[in-house]
Parts: C-alpha cells; structure tokens; sequence
C-alpha cells in the first residue's frame, strides 16, 4: 500500500511538473493560419487605430501591461526589432490591457517614455482581447504575428530571445 501511494505521488508530480513546464514555455501555434480580428483602437494620444490599416505589412500584436514583469523583460527586444526592421515593412503594435481606470494614458505614456518604445501603444478593450485571447486569463505578453495579408501566423505565450527575429527575417 505504501509502494502504491509513493508511485502515484511520484506519478502525480511528474505531470503536474510537465504542466508548469509546458504552460511557461514560449508556445508557437503554427496552426492559426486564421485571420486576424480587425480592431479600431485608439493610441495613447486619442488618434484611431485600426489593425487593416497595416495590410500589406508584417504586424506584431503584442499583449502586455505596465505591470507585467515578463512584459517589461519583452520591451528591449521589441524596441531594437522595431528600429531594425520598420524601414522593411513590420509594424508592432502595443496593446496595453492596464485598466484606464488604475493607469490612465499620462501614467502609460511615461511608462512608454521610460522603456524608450517608439511603437505605437494602443489601449486594448475587451471585445479586442477577448477575439484574441479568449475568456479565460491569458498569460501575458502574449504576441501574435500578422502577415501582408492579415493572416495570424504566430502566437508566442511568454517571450524568447531570438525567436521573433527569426520569423521577421522568413516573412519579409
């Protein structure tokens, strides 16, 4: 009885150490070849965004809050891939899911100007983020890319060094 409870221990931990490692790991979902939902947004200063604006360009939705760690950790590399490859056709486009009531535009805007982001911030709303990340709590950031013809052609949970890169450089 005693072999059999330490088995099924030891049984339970493995999976529930496979869960946490899958469910952190960075997860492409090479499957999502659907189209992206439009949105209508609007940026930090007011101004209208809409994501079919941006047909023809590689697009970076990324996810991610002003208090999110691991969305902070995100923030260099999308920056330095924003200067390299924006002459080149990729657009980023911030989708802060702060609630404006806690953090409003100035509070946002000065977080923008603290990480030196140059890309354009939207404020998400909850139609948005739920035709993108569901009902359930998402982890963030959570980045999706576009291609030229507004198809969904990578979903990345979490961030890895590296890995957007490698798919700008294929896509454009």
């Amino acid at each position: 009885m005693l072999l059999n409870y330490r088995s099924n221990s030891i049984a339970l931990r493995t999976v529930l150490i496979i869960f946490f490692l899958l469910s952190t790991a960075c997860i492409k979902d090479t499957n999502a070849q659907q189209m992206a939902p439009d949105f209508i947004l609007p940026d930090l200063s007011g101004e209208m965004v809409s994501l079919k604006e941006f047909r023809g360009k590689i697009v970076l939705v990324d996810f991610w809050a002003t208090w999110c760690l691991p969305c902070r950790k995100t923030l260099p590399e999308l920056a330095r891939l924003d200067k390299k490859y924006r002459d080149k056709g990729l657009v980023i486009l911030g989708l802060s899911i702060d609630d404006p009531t806690s953090y409003d535009n100035k509070y946002v805007s000065g977080f923008k100007d603290r990480y030196k982001i140059e890309y354009r911030i939207l404020r998400a709303d909850k139609k948005t983020y739920q035709s993108y990340l569901g009902t359930e709590n998402p982890r963030v950031p959570t980045l999706f890319i576009v291609d030229k013809k507004g198809k969904i052609v990578a979903k990345h949970e979490g961030f890895e060094t590296g890995v957007l890169e490698k798919e700008f450089q294929e896509l454009l």
